[in-house]
């Protein structure tokens, strides 16, 4: 009987007489757990260990009773056999379990609790085992990892991949192959960790050397990179080490799998990846260059999975600048087999796959979201992702409808993208969109959707179309879009919250008609929050709201503003180490100092913080773009009637002025010399004394000499300036 020992959180596996369990329980074994055929994950094993030893169960009776119903005979017989002396008798055991585990994961998790694997992973590993032995344990393994999720997990933590990774330096082919298929079956589950790979910087290097030995070796090897090449760092390493070299052959390989494989590695490797792209736009594969060879990938005979995975792979090239938008083989080949990929012939996983990839490739070129918008009428197309399956006769594999019915939502989440990619430039594009049957009522569902990733996409597409003023202005406020983003703003994750956010600061707009209707839910609290957030693209959007909120807005709504804000806050905000913070947060700044009544009124309130933080800027490293708005600040500022004394007053501050004015960023001097004009602007009260304070500090010279300024606008507005003293 081979039973399971817990010591210091490991585990090993001893075999011992059934009949001799209970003695060895009553010989005070409590040190040394016993679990026999006990089926439970391991977590709950470290749970019974700790009931028993505390007295709260028995094994002979809770463990034995599980046993029972859990274990056959016949599985206790297949481990027995393991270690039979014969080794003849061991060969025959191994493959009588593999014949007996085929297809049968009832029979494959028994063999896992009873400890088959740690002695099938010591016969693998000895030397003193045949080769037959070896690869008949290596597949018996393979055949355990193809069960359930559990049984991967399992394998994984009885050490089974560096037990084959070592396999791998044996020299017989077939036992590598038999290594090699098992690993392929580990490493495809999405429970096993993908790090284990690159652990041993020696194992990448060995394996892309056995990438030659054969047909077979070369479609595992393929299959295992392209599953777990998962980060920029596993990118590189598999670059590093000739990938491109070693697989670019394969593409043209007589075996449909091992093309296939060899495609899927290219599109992982140059996801996201210029170095790479850059790389393989270079290749040659028998006197071809690769992108032609994919682009014949694409060609309507060959099969769906390689049109699909040979299209993503040109975008991921296109993306990341290898290839340029306006080639052929992007407008003409790969734009319009996604196109065809989103058709309702297509199987859904392939439709989602394609919808995501277009959506990906023309993201940030307008002319390719123009070509997409008229190619086989694909905006009226993806209205059909919404109706999927659109009856059940549609489809008669009752398991494909199955499928289908639990993945639909999938279908909305990539029309939602596509829709949101196509958007995002276009004016008539956007019209096409929301013109789309029921488009609109829609976005709003998808907005509450159980699924986070629908709900993601569809903000995302709502976000898209709210570039448009003429859809601010109809289509969002015929369906008071604003009250469900809302409502998604309550609680949703960042990566939600951030878009949604985006999204409200187009309908806070000057010109939207929803403004109104926000403002008056409360938002100004809301928004509020989101700037003491921990994530920069949150405050970025939480000040930007604010700022566009505040535009030309009456005194009611900028008071309610600062309140809520607070001061600590605003100045907290305005020494944000984030520049976009800080840019938004003068922005909001520059909006409430507009109108005189309103410049004076926060400024006798705030003068004095204001006007450090002004100073702290204009002292400190920050960009030309900072500078510039902070100038404009203080041109506000010197337009109020009484706010103006606290210029002045400051000459410390008129001596920044003085020193802006005579930048060599043109900008800057704008900015400064708007402020000088305000200051001694002649039909304000005191202005004469206001001139004559920066004519005894020098600032006429400089006006004058700007005058003669090759800028015309500086031109102009140091001659305006300068009206000012001969009126």
């Amino acid at each position: 009987m081979c039973v399971c020992n817990v010591l210091k959180h490991e585990v090993t596996f001893i075999v011992v007489p059934n009949d001799c369990i209970d003695a060895l329980v009553c010989l005070g074994w409590k040190s040394f757990p016993l679990f026999p055929g006990l089926k439970l994950p391991w977590t709950s094993e470290l749970q019974c260990l700790r009931r028993w030893e505390a007295g709260l169960c028995s094994p002979s009776r809770d463990f034995h009773r599980q046993l029972a119903t859990e274990v056959t005979a016949t599985s206790r017989h297949y481990v027995d056999r393991l270690f039979d002396p014969d080794p003849q008798n061991v060969l025959q055991g191994v493959i009588d379990m593999k014949n007996a585990v085929i297809g049968n994961n009832k029979q494959k998790a028994n063999l896992i609790v009873l400890g088959a694997v740690p002695r099938l992973l010591y016969l693998l590993q000895q030397s003193s085992s045949s080769l037959e032995l070896r690869t008949e344990c290596a597949v018996v393994l393979g055949s355990l990892a193809m069960g359930t999720e559990n049984n991967i997990k399992s394998l994984v933590d009885c050490h089974i991949i560096p037990a084959l990774l070592q396999g791998l330096l044996c020299s017989d082919l077939i036992f590598i192959e038999a290594c090699l298929r098992c690993l392929r079956t580990i490493f495809i589950s999405p429970v096993t960790p993908v790090q284990l790979l690159y652990t041993d910087p020696t194992v990448i290097p060995h394996i892309m050397s056995l990438l030659s030995r054969s047909q077979h070796t070369q479609e595992y090897i393929t299959q295992i990179f392209a599953h777990c090449c998962k980060t920029p760092e596993h990118q590189m390493v598999l670059f590093n080490h000739g990938a491109i070299q070693n697989i670019a052959p394969l593409l043209i390989s007589p075996s449909y799998k091992v093309r296939m494989q060899a495609l899927k590695c290219f599109s992982v490797l140059a996801y996201e990846n210029a170095q790479v792209s850059m790389t393989l736009v270079n290749v040659l594969v028998d006197g071809e260059q690769l992108s032609q060879v994919f682009a014949r990938m694409m060609q309507r005979d060959k099969p769906i999975e390689m049109q699909l995975t040979a299209a993503k792979c040109l975008t991921y090239m296109c993306r990341a600048g290898a290839i340029r938008t306006d080639d052929n083989c992007i407008i003409l080949k790969t734009l319009p087999c996604l196109v065809r990929m989103c058709s309702k012939e297509r199987l859904l996983e392939e439709r989602v796959e394609g919808a995501e990839t277009l959506a990906f490739l023309m993201e940030p070129d307008i002319e390719l979201q123009r070509i997409a918008s008229v190619t086989d009428h694909l905006v009226s197309m993806l209205a059909d992702y919404f109706k999927y399956p659109s009856s059940v006769s549609a489809i008669t594999d009752i398991k494909r409808l199955d499928h289908d019915l639990k993945h639909a939502h999938e279908l909305r989440q990539a029309a939602f993208k596509l829709y949101a990619s196509l958007g995002s430039n276009d004016e008539d594009i956007r019209k096409k969109i929301t013109e789309t049957e029921n488009m609109m009522d829609r976005i709003v569902s998808g907005l509450s959707e159980s699924s986070i990733k629908v709900r993601l996409a569809a903000v995302r597409c709502l976000h898209s179309l709210s570039r448009s003023v003429q859809q601010l202005r109809t289509s969002f406020h015929d369906h008071a879009v604003w009250k469900p983003l809302m409502k998604l703003l309550q609680n949703a994750p960042d990566e939600v919250l951030v878009m949604a956010s985006s999204t409200l600061c187009n309908l806070l707009l000057e010109f939207s008609p929803s403004k109104e209707p926000i403002l008056e839910s409360g938002v100004i609290e809301l928004l509020c929050s989101l700037t003491q957030s921990d994530s920069p693209a949150l405050r970025v959007n939480g000040i930007w709201a604010l700022m566009n909120m505040a535009f030309q807005a009456d005194q009611k709504v900028k008071v309610e503003i600062v309140r809520a804000l607070g001061t600590e806050q605003l100045f907290r905000l305005l020494s944000d180490p984030d520049t976009n913070v800080l840019m938004k947060t003068l922005g909001l700044l520059r909006n409430l100092l507009s109108t005189r009544p309103h410049i004076d009124q926060i400024m006798s309130s705030h003068g004095k913080q204001i006007m450090q933080a002004v100073t702290l800027i204009l002292e400190g490293e920050h960009s030309i773009e900072v500078k510039e708005q902070t100038l404009c600040i203080l041109a506000n500022i010197a337009d109020g009637n009484t706010a103006k004394e606290l210029i002045m007053t400051n000459d410390d501050m008129l001596q920044k002025i003085k020193y802006y004015m005579g930048h060599s960023n043109v900008k800057l001097q704008l900015a400064a010399t708007f402020c000088i004009s305000n200051l001694i602007w002649n039909e304000e009260d005191g202005s004469q004394e206001r001139q004559d304070k920066l004519r005894e500090m020098g600032f006429v010279d400089i006006l004058h000499k700007l005058t003669q300024a090759s800028d015309p606008s500086l031109c102009d507005r140091a001659k305006t300036a300068m009206q000012q003293y001969l009126a």
